[in-house]
């Protein structure tokens, strides 16, 4: 799969961890995109070591999972750090 493909899976895996996750967690939508695609790249990653999904096919249900499991770790992890700035 091509870094395009896992840039708009991360788009889309954004906004789904923002749907599951709502609520403050700082930033704009440009800071929650850039966090998807974070956690697109980090869950798709993480889940093709463990055998969850693959990174040659986007369209599979357990990239899709694993994008936005990933997604919403990582705007959970962003909205502890920025929660204790404040």
């Amino acid at each position: 799969m091509g870094i395009i493909s896992w840039i708009i899976l991360g788009l889309i895996a954004g906004a789904l961890a923002k749907l599951i996750l709502p609520g403050k967690q700082g930033g704009g939508i440009i800071v929650t995109i850039i966090l998807g695609i974070v956690g697109a790249f980090l869950g798709g990653w993480l889940g093709s070591l463990i055998g969850i999904g693959s990174l040659d096919a986007w369209y599979d249900l357990g990239t899709i999972v694993t994008a936005v499991v990933g997604a919403i770790i990582v705007l959970l992890i962003y909205g502890a750090v920025v929660g204790r700035r404040r």
